[in-house]
């Protein structure tokens, strides 16, 4: 096959993808965006397991205007909101199927 982009947040979902996509691709391409997010952790992530991979281009989009849209979310560091502590095991849906991604 040949080239092929992947949206890498960083987390278990995308990393995920970007192995099957290193697998079965000749060229792989990953995008970031840095929206302003509180857990900028997941930028530093996204940039390892790119490298990791070894993927052709790693392009990380700053999206500084995000903030100016009027979006309401705990998760924006422009957001006085907190981010709910919660536990998983409190609050689990029963749509939820765990380890999804590892078959």
């Amino acid at each position: 096959m040949s080239d092929i982009l992947v949206l890498l947040s960083g987390g278990m979902d995308s990393a995920t993808l970007l192995w099957y996509a290193k697998e079965n691709f000749k060229d792989v391409y990953a995008i970031s965006f840095d929206y302003g997010q509180k857990h900028v952790v997941e930028l530093r992530y996204a940039k390892e397991i790119a490298m990791l991979k070894a993927v052709k281009n790693h392009f990380v989009v700053k999206i500084p205007h995000y903030k100016e849209i009027n979006f309401a979310s705990a998760l924006l560091q422009v957001s006085n909101k907190g981010i709910p502590k919660e536990s998983y095991q409190e609050d689990v849906p029963v749509t939820y199927v765990p380890m999804r991604n590892l078959t």
